[in-house]
């Protein structure tokens, strides 16, 4: 090492400059040589060779930040179930944009989560499916089916865009959006999210759905509206108090982090929205759910949407390790499959999700239909015992609880 170290310093020596030549301008004769066209050519010498220098730093300076884009590149493909939609090197220059980092974060959610939810049941394995949509964008599906933990587990991101279907306008505008079109009724659009939802096989394991998305609108004159919308919620068989607690906790700790009021006027829309009103219960024991957020500003919704999805894991993966190996009865199974019947029907008659979806032309129905589970169960006039585990579970359905105070 020394002799190395001894070496480099004499290289150093042999290519520095002697005193008078580093003094002197660039591009000026050295000492002895008249100034006049022999030194004029002396002079275009040393300009050239400058030059020669300046090119080959600059050479060296740009292949290095090709090998750092690439190295980073590479880092990015690893981290994700899938090339993005939009391409890495398009997101890379466009880093700043925001469009550009909620991409990167609805990637880095399904990728976390597939992961998560592998290291537990890691007999099965996710099924990555890459799609395109013709009208514009494409997206990522991520299906895991038939495991040990898991009967069915998806987590899909989609990036489309393209023009607003007429449909989906009139039910945009049915919940206050004022959406101006163009003479021809156009209304271009870009829209974004990732979406789960986890179907178990214990029926002491609850199913979980989380969504984060946003969506721009561009009107007639040019003007875009933006907003963000999600949410991150539980669906139990049976209740278990301490693992209601623990989830709803730990969205409170992450919606805290921004502003105390959300929690809870978040909690509340949950309760409303997941209502399945021919039924008088909710689907589930909620969570949060917000929709149409346009407010403080850009910036700052989305760094709430990054500590919500950040908050998917630690509020999920826990209860799932704590019950997986529970043991259970054909009963409580038969239980299990008809809470699916009422998880079928919100989402096909209620979620706004799945009816945007439909609505849009080109959309990939395999994907907004994921959320189904594998089986369920609908039996006629069913009425579980008075007392009984099954009507504790339906009066907490009937009469959301406060879980966190």
């Amino acid at each position: 090492m020394a002799a190395a170290a001894q070496l480099l310093r004499g290289a150093a020596r042999a290519v520095r400059a002697p005193p008078a030549l580093a003094r002197r301008s660039l591009g000026s004769a050295p000492p002895g040589v008249p100034a006049g066209r022999g030194g004029q050519r002396w002079a275009l010498a040393g300009a050239l060779g400058g030059l020669g220098l300046g090119l080959g730093l600059w050479r060296w300076r740009v292949a290095m930040a090709a090998g750092e884009e690439e190295d980073e590149e590479e880092r990015l493909r690893r981290r994700f179930m899938a090339p993005p939609v939009s391409g890495l090197r398009e997101l890379r220059r466009r880093r700043r944009e925001l469009r550009s980092r909620m991409e990167l974060l609805i990637m880095e959610t399904q990728a976390e989560v597939c992961r998560a939810l592998a290291a537990v049941d890691p007999g099965a394995a996710f099924a990555v499916d890459t799609w395109e949509r013709k009208e514009g964008g494409g997206g990522i599906s991520c299906v895991l089916q038939d495991g040990e933990v898991f009967e069915k587990a998806g987590v899909n991101v989609s990036v489309v865009f393209g023009q607003l279907s007429e449909e989906a306008a009139r039910q945009m505008r049915s919940r206050g959006k004022s959406l101006k079109a163009s003479a021809d009724g156009k209304l271009p659009f870009y829209a974004m999210g990732v979406s789960s939802v986890i179907h178990p096989k214990n029926p002491h394991v609850p199913t979980m759905h989380f969504n984060y998305r946003y969506f721009e609108i561009e009107e007639a004159d040019g003007t875009k509206q933006w907003w963000f919308g999600g949410g991150t919620d539980l669906t139990p068989t049976y209740l278990n108090e301490e693992d209601a607690v623990h989830f709803h906790k730990t969205l409170k700790e992450a919606c805290d982090k921004h502003d105390p009021k959300l929690y809870p006027k978040y909690k509340k829309w949950c309760d409303d929205y997941f209502f399945i009103k021919h039924r008088g219960e909710r689907r589930g024991i909620g969570g949060i759910f917000f929709d149409d957020v346009d407010s403080p500003s850009k910036e700052e919704v989305f760094q709430f949407v990054q500590s919500c999805a950040k908050a998917i894991v630690p509020c999920y993966i826990p209860i799932v390790k704590k019950h997986c190996h529970d043991s259970f009865t054909p009963e409580e199974k038969q239980w299990q499959q008809l809470r699916r019947g009422r998880y079928v029907e919100f989402n096909l008659v209620y979620d706004r999700g799945t009816k945007f979806g439909l609505l849009t032309p080109g959309s990939r129905i395999e994907s907004i239909l994921m959320s189904l589970p594998l089986t369920a169960r609908w039996e006629y006039m069913h009425t579980p015992p008075e007392s009984s585990r099954e009507a504790e579970i339906l009066e907490v359905l009937r009469n959301p609880k406060d879980w966190v105070h």
